[in-house]
């Protein structure tokens, strides 16, 4: 336990066995989403490391921050460890279930994790509804319980880490999120126009539907772009990964600090994701290569991260290398994503006939995700906020679907806003790993707001 103040000494003790216990949690995280273990178990490094994440430490790291920055992320860190010891058994059971519930659609058996990548490659319109009124009941039914039990938890013990609700806090920790949330209603005000025919012109090009007769279960085959589908196969995505890396001077190859996974396996998690296990010296980057341009988007995303993590100083503080603003590798992640929207790269790494169709396609999908994260940001404002977040179902609705004018499903409010929750807890507290979040981008892929988002 720390005394009163802690000491250099005390600090120093807690950045190793922080050090450890993140090391530990991102390791399980990528063998089971992976596919290389069945069952997600966080207990048994809770119980570990559990002298991390006592109210005690978080008590001891908070009244010693007085303005210092690497001291203000250990705090951080202590109280979403303590938010995740609480909640860590919801974790492991929500991992499960998504590993473990199945849908039936048409005959046909689908695994939770595969509904949605599922629905993107669905031509079939009435079968991509029955496939998303499949993920909804199971959603609801199964997850929902469980992420709202946690988020309940989190509330009823937010008090004692010295803030009355979770907003508060995240706002003592530094996060301008009245600021951020003026910036995201501004974007949404001022690219409305522009969205709506963008957008529009995309879903008539891609699926004959206007913007206002789209539905839910549409976005995804839209963003699938399966029109694409031949200029960015999967044999040629690592090539073509490995080439540009060696255009900024990386040999992905020599570099023994980053392993590629890349094997099929059935419980696989459907999106590219980074692990970065030991940082900088063990750094995973997985990926089930499928091809499609959404794929490959995926990759070099994921890839920004892998290079952001295996590049950082090993010299550096623990905070300084584990924790901190996640804007820091995603700023690495979406500059190599959007390498494959970019006509030049287009031109000289693929044959690509219709390179400014592509680019004008991504900025397209661009502004539809961020204004979606916009609207997500607002609303978590809100949400985590309430008294009674069972509540806030209508307002999701309305947020998201002035945002995007396509109304999306009551079911998912309380499990994405309680899944961040559990996320920034139980998952690896304050770290900037990129492991999967329990939301996608397109096709089954990533994302992130308060904490940690879907249509």
């Amino acid at each position: 336990m720390p005394s009163a103040s802690p000491t250099p000494k005390d600090l120093a003790g807690y950045r190793e066995d922080a050090d450890r216990f993140i090391a530990e949690l991102d390791e399980e995280y990528y063998l089971h989403f992976a596919g290389l273990k069945d069952r997600l178990e966080l207990e048994p490094i809770y119980e570990r490391h559990q002298d991390l994440t006592t109210l005690e430490w978080t008590q001891a790291l908070g009244d010693a921050v007085d303005g210092d920055r690497r001291i203000r992320e250990l705090w951080r860190f202590a109280c979403e460890g303590h938010l995740g010891n609480l909640t860590k058994e919801h974790s492991e059971k929500a991992a499960a279930l998504e590993t473990e519930l199945e849908a039936e659609v048409d005959g046909e058996k689908v695994g939770f994790r595969m509904l949605r990548p599922t629905i993107a490659n669905t031509d079939d319109r009435g079968k991509r509804e029955r496939l998303d009124r499949a993920r909804t009941e199971l959603t609801e039914e199964h997850l929902n319980p469980v992420y709202l039990d946690a988020v309940q938890i989190s509330q009823r013990t937010v008090p004692k880490l010295g803030s009355p609700n979770y907003v508060d806090l995240y706002r003592r920790f530094g996060y301008r999120l009245d600021n951020l949330a003026d910036q995201c209603q501004a974007v949404l005000d001022s690219t409305e126009q522009m969205y709506e025919d963008a957008t529009d012109k995309l879903f008539r090009d891609r699926i004959g539907l206007g913007l206002d007769e789209a539905r839910r279960w549409d976005v995804p085959r839209v963003f699938r772009a399966q029109v694409w589908d031949e200029f960015f196969p999967a044999d040629k995505m690592l090539p073509a990964l490995e080439a540009t890396l060696a255009d900024f001077g990386i040999d992905l190859h020599a570099q023994e600090n980053v392993h590629l996974d890349i094997e099929q396996r059935p419980s696989k998690s459907p999106r590219a994701f980074c692990a970065p296990i030991e940082v900088p010296d063990k750094v995973m980057l997985v990926i089930q290569p499928i091809g499609g341009a959404d794929d490959w988007r995926a990759l070099f995303h994921e890839a920004g991260h892998t290079e952001h993590f295996a590049h950082t100083s090993a010299d550096l503080t623990m905070e300084e290398r584990r924790l901190g603003d996640n804007a820091v590798t995603e700023g690495w992640a979406m500059l190599m994503q959007h390498l494959t929207d970019e006509p030049a790269w287009l031109t000289r790494r693929l044959d690509v006939g219709r390179p400014d169709e592509i680019a004008r396609e991504g900025a397209t999908g661009l502004l539809y995700f961020v204004r979606r994260y916009c609207a997500q940001l607002l609303y978590e404002i809100e949400f985590h906020g309430a008294d009674d977040v069972t509540a806030m179902r209508p307002r999701y609705v309305e947020l998201l679907g002035s945002a995007l004018k396509i109304e999306p499903s009551q079911a998912y409010p309380s499990r994405r806003s309680c899944a961040r929750t559990c996320a920034s807890a139980s998952g690896t507290p304050g770290s900037r790993s990129a492991r999967p979040a329990r939301c996608s981008a397109s096709s089954g892929r990533k994302a992130s707001a308060l904490t940690r988002t879907s249509c």
